[in-house]
């Protein structure tokens, strides 16, 4: 692995099932190092303290083997973890704004507002029907908590926290003029992120990942669930006629969820230009294939795109690249 020195910031991404992060030299963009590990829980409201030291543990020895160089990160919390939404708002000041979000709040949280910490921020106004759109962002103030104590545990000094949407977008939008749909399937959830023009618009989750492909395949076929990751990995869409029967109910719901969102944006006269695909779900033969149609280009995001790294961990990278959106996004925030 090869080292950082200053300037540089670690993006943590903690999901349902791993843990990823990744180094930056914000220079440069120098990747100075990465590392993936599988969580033994993902953090929910009902974490148990022991869990919690488990998790403090793994992120420690992921910093010392990865040879992590600094103690400044940005953390991303889960799409399963916070409630987001995009409100369409008349112009207004800052301080009627606050006001405004504390109603508008209780329509889209199903949560009382003393277990929640509240936050939102402005995407982009239309001066010529003088309105606004504003991202509204509730956490579990418990989840919250339960991360902030993680890293002060691990000796991480917390920055920034954000949602996933928004790594995304800063990791893998090639090109702000155009419209992209970002599927981030990961092992239990799917994230669809509707982006104009660079700008966040709308943002959806399903309880559905590559962990329910496993499981279909693996009732489907009797097989272990490792073995039935295996058959994911290997054949995936195109060269059986078994396995395509076995996971389309879950793909399915997926491709529904986005046909859906984009019927709901060519109503208002937008149309998409990119589906980008990504997360450890993806990495299935033939899953491109499948949304080939809803958009101009259905392409594999490339979060490394944007960096600089050696020649020689290209091969290695490339293997894990699907993983890392949301780490190298929350890592390349300082540039904004």
């Amino acid at each position: 692995m090869w080292f950082g020195k200053d300037k540089s910031i670690l993006g943590i991404d903690i999901g349902t099932q791993a843990l990823k992060l990744v180094q930056l030299r914000t220079e440069d963009l120098l990747l100075e190092t990465y590392g993936i590990v599988d969580l033994i829980e993902p953090i929910t409201n009902h974490t148990k303290p022991e869990v919690i030291n488990q998790t403090v543990d793994l992120l420690h020895n992921l910093t010392v083997k990865a040879r992590v160089t600094t103690k400044r990160c940005a953390l991303s919390l889960p799409n399963s973890a916070v409630f987001t939404s995009v409100i369409d708002m008349p112009k207004m000041t800052d301080a009627e704004l606050e006001q405004s979000m504390k109603f508008e709040a209780k329509k889209y949280i199903p949560l009382p507002f003393e277990e929640v910490s509240l936050s939102w921020s402005l995407i982009s106004e239309d001066l010529a029907n003088n309105t606004m759109k504003v991202l509204l962002i509730a956490v579990p103030k418990q989840i919250r908590d339960t991360y902030v104590q993680i890293f002060q545990k691990a000796g991480l000094e917390l920055q920034v926290i954000e949602i996933e949407a928004l790594a995304l977008i800063r990791s893998l939008v090639e090109d702000k003029s155009k419209n992209d749909v970002i599927i981030d399937i990961g092992a239990k959830v799917t994230g669809i992120n509707f982006v104009k023009e660079g700008l966040l618009q709308l943002t959806r989750n399903l309880n559905i990942g590559g962990d329910s492909i496993t499981e279909r395949i693996a009732q489907t076929l009797n097989l272990q669930p490792a073995r039935a990751e295996q058959f994911k990995r290997d054949f995936g869409l195109n060269s059986t006629d078994f396995l395509p029967e076995a996971v389309k109910p879950v793909l399915n719901s997926i491709l529904a969820e986005v046909k859906q969102i984009l019927d709901l944006y060519k109503a208002h006269q937008v149309q998409v230009d990119r589906i980008v695909l990504v997360g450890g779900g993806v990495q299935m033969p033939g899953l491109k294939e499948y949304f080939t149609g809803l958009a101009p280009q259905v392409v594999y995001g490339n979060a490394i795109a944007k960096l600089s790294y050696p020649a020689e961990v290209e091969p290695v990278l490339k293997r894990f690249s699907m993983q890392l959106p949301v780490a190298v996004g929350l890592a390349l925030r300082p540039l904004e």
